[in-house]
């Protein structure tokens, strides 16, 4: 739990907690290199227009729509040795597809307030979170609109199909947060998250946006010590919350870091279900050995009761390094959680470091059979993109199969598209950026989910390097 001296300072002398942040964070001095600023993550300078793109293979004709992905790329001027990766200002980097063409490339930054102001434009409407207005960590499509979003407080952005910013927005509501990973019920339409604000360490919410886009439910569930909630995950009956041991540190806020969560031992780890319509009361709290999750690939429930997800895990994070992820070690892990029990069983799927799991997002919360991930390189100080391949796993037999793009070709987070609405769960493609750094350039790829360690269907080049990002979608015209 928080100590009084700590909960007084939480609320009541914020501002003067964080003016003595913000001046250590100004002293500090880099003793290195920060590679979240340089090398492959190196920020980009300026926005481009790119319609004359040249393709290697065909693109699919049945690929009509806009593939998308956000990420920190600092436009402010940072400090090195206390810039962290995850709150860089949000750059989106888009693809148009259309008839058997990549129409046009264009990476924009998504408008907070600073980024506005450097660019000498007026400010975006909508409302702010008083703390952050950058929506840097993923983008989704949800009621005929395009969303930027973030957790630990700020708020949604619209975007239009040309990848400006429209206005900050809280959906027409009064919640207090969002999330970066809000996850779409494809039988009812729903988008549910779990949602937390740095600011209020005792609380989070279960926010359910309609298929029309309105907040039909913002219910609080109390925790301690202001655990960071990256991700959740549903099923018929259940919403996961995932409350483990990453919390907010008033230590590391006031030394200066500029991401204040960090490794927290007495910090209990524990996965809820929670019922879709209940309250905090229902939730049935099922204990785990200490862990961190950002991202699970999907849950689902057995005839007996149990829940399975499916998750890259982490023994630790954040409990050394101020910069970034810290931890090499995440596993692609199936995780049981028993409601008779309330105790969670790890089964370790495959023990190479990986990250990123999609899997096809029409079997959201329903049994399926293949994840795919990014492979991790495993090493104490390597940066956190620098492998050559994608990893297949088939859950039911157990085996994984290897794309590797080549030396020096780092691949991001790739999605699964189906090739129809009929299509089997397999009968797709993938899709994602490379970075080449052999020419200091980059690719949009496009590879068969059935052939996956073909050659891929479609390369588009881009003659331009994209940073390391986070999240992104196809999102159909």
């Amino acid at each position: 739990m928080s100590s009084p001296v700590e909960t007084a300072i939480r609320g009541v002398v914020t501002k003067g907690v964080v003016a003595l942040a913000d001046f250590n964070r100004g002293r500090k001095k880099a003793k290195g290199p920060n590679m979240f600023l340089e090398g492959v993550h190196t920020p980009v300078t300026q926005e481009v227009t790119d319609t004359d793109l040249k393709v290697t293979g065909e693109i699919p004709a049945a690929l009509n729509g806009l593939y998308v992905r956000n990420g920190p790329n600092p436009l402010q001027k940072v400090n090195p040795a206390t810039h962290h990766w995850f709150v860089g200002d949000a750059m989106l980097h888009g693809i148009r597809l259309e008839g058997g063409k990549a129409l046009w490339y264009r990476n924009r930054w998504v408008r907070s307030n600073a980024v506005s102001d450097i660019l000498g434009e007026p400010r975006a409407p909508g409302p702010r979170h008083e703390r952050t207005d950058t929506a840097n960590t993923n983008i989704v499509g949800h009621a005929g609109k395009l969303w930027a979003v973030v957790e630990a407080g700020g708020y949604p952005v619209e975007i239009n199909a040309d990848l400006e910013t429209r206005a900050h927005s809280r959906f027409d509501s009064d919640i207090e947060a969002y999330s970066a990973h809000p996850h779409l019920d494809p039988h009812t339409g729903e988008m549910h998250a779990i949602c937390y604000n740095g600011g209020m360490p005792n609380v989070i919410w279960h926010t359910v946006v309609d298929k029309d886009g309105v907040v039909t439910r913002n219910e609080p569930i109390p925790v301690q010590n202001g655990p960071m909630i990256h991700d959740c995950m549903i099923t018929p009956n259940y919403v996961i919350v995932m409350d483990l041991p990453v919390t907010f540190s008033m230590q590391t806020l006031i030394s200066g870091a500029s991401f204040p969560y960090a490794w927290n031992p007495k910090h209990a780890a524990r996965i809820g279900l929670m019922p879709r319509t209940g309250t905090a009361d229902d939730i049935i709290w099922c204990e785990v050995e200490p862990c961190f999750i950002f991202h699970p690939a999907n849950a689902y429930e057995t005839e007996d009761g149990k829940v399975i997800m499916d998750a890259c895990v982490y023994e630790t994070m954040f409990a050394s390094g101020i910069n970034g992820p810290d931890s090499p070690d995440a596993k692609f892990e199936s995780l049981t959680m028993d409601p008779e029990t309330r105790r969670v069983t790890r089964d370790v799927v495959d023990a190479a470091p990986q990250e990123f799991p999609r899997y096809d997002e029409r079997l959201t919360g329903r049994p399926y059979r293949y994840a795919y991930t990014l492979a991790l390189p495993g090493k104490e100080g390597s940066e956190f993109i620098s492998e050559t391949s994608l990893y297949k796993h088939d859950l039911g037999a157990r085996t994984r199969e290897v794309h590797d793009f080549g030396a020096g070709r780092l691949p991001g987070e790739f999605v699964f598209v189906p090739a129809h609405e009929d299509a089997g769960e397999d009968e797709g493609w993938l899709m994602g950026y490379v970075i080449d750094t052999n020419t200091h350039t980059s690719e949009f790829v496009i590879l068969d989910a059935a052939n996956f360690t073909g050659t891929p269907v479609a390369t588009v080049h881009i003659p331009y390097h994209i940073p390391p990002g986070f999240h992104g979608n196809f999102v159909p015209a």
